[in-house]
């Protein structure tokens, strides 16, 4: 077995410590058939940005000042509309930010079931991680749960078995759920994304603003009585707050399902969080105790 990697210079690694590295730093799986070369592909572009550059110079080197736009008849220069966000850029497709949540939030709308929502999921357009993830993970459990736990998104498990916490973090979980007297199979489990970061890499804002709504409906279709966000993605999407989950974390708030009813919603550490951070256990205890007095 190869030492460990502590300090080193990343050029001279042999190739074992080489790829314990890579995995280390996120890079567990393939997405591509053939590696890509990113940095002859930078230089390649700006090469031809340069060139482009030169090409558009007027004759005499660029001396002269380029004539403005005209002025519409009507005083007011016309906003050029912004270009659609490209995959490599931020994560959507064909659609703007705005556009893809909208998009979401009509698809998630129109169903009233979580099989049709499943559907709805399953069909959206709106988001580029899908198409470097494995599987949609929806959700399992009790479709009439009282209890609902809700992540930030599938890892790499998860993304293989197409279910929500089902590596160490989900066993971990469910024995977290049993010392409160629940059964996994007796509670829901989502994630704010439903499908996996590469690399198992922070979610970006946009990413979970355009996949927020089919969570929200997600919530409203199953009607619990109390809602845990694990980890602070959760927490901050659906509590709409700012601060992190050390401040968050055992807190209250009524959040809204629909338009009538309102559900009880706190926030934990992330399991995940828990198996690295051992003596933070004694906190989620508490916010756990503090689920099941709600809960009776």
């Amino acid at each position: 077995m190869s030492k460990p990697i502590t300090d080193f210079d990343v050029n001279n690694l042999d190739p074992l410590q080489a790829l314990i590295w890579q995995f280390e730093m996120g890079a567990d799986e393939a997405i591509a058939d053939e590696p890509l070369d990113r940095f002859k592909a930078s230089e390649s572009l700006s090469r031809q940005a340069g060139q482009s550059g030169r090409a558009s110079l007027p004759p005499n080197g660029g001396g002269a000042r380029p004539a403005m736009p005209a002025r519409p008849s009507g005083g007011t220069v016309a906003k050029t509309p912004p270009p659609p966000v490209q995959p490599g850029g931020g994560f959507l497709l064909s659609d703007t930010p705005h556009e893809a949540r909208q998009s979401a939030r009509d698809l998630a709308a129109g169903a009233t079931t979580l099989v049709e929502l499943r559907e709805a999921v399953e069909k959206f357009e709106g988001c580029a991680l899908k198409k470097s993830a494995s599987n949609t993970v929806f959700g399992v459990g009790n479709p009439e749960a009282r209890l609902v736990l809700v992540g930030e998104a599938p890892g790499a498990e998860e993304d293989r078995q197409g279910e929500p916490f089902v590596g160490p973090s989900g066993k971990l979980l469910d024995a977290m759920l049993r010392s409160i007297g629940f059964a996994r199979e007796e509670v829901y489990i989502t994630n704010i994304l439903p499908w996996r970061p590469p690399g198992n890499r922070q979610p970006t804002t946009a990413e979970i603003a355009v996949c927020e709504p089919f969570v929200r409906r997600h919530l409203e279709l199953i009607g619990p009585k109390v809602v845990v966000c694990l980890g602070g993605s959760a927490a901050k999407t659906l509590m709409e707050e700012d601060r992190g989950i050390t401040r968050l974390r055992g807190t209250w708030k009524e959040m809204p399902l629909g338009a009538a009813a309102m559900t009880d919603i706190t926030a934990m550490f992330h399991p995940a969080y828990l198996l690295r951070t051992p003596e933070q256990k004694r906190l989620a205890w508490r916010d756990l105790r503090a689920v099941a007095q709600k809960l009776s």
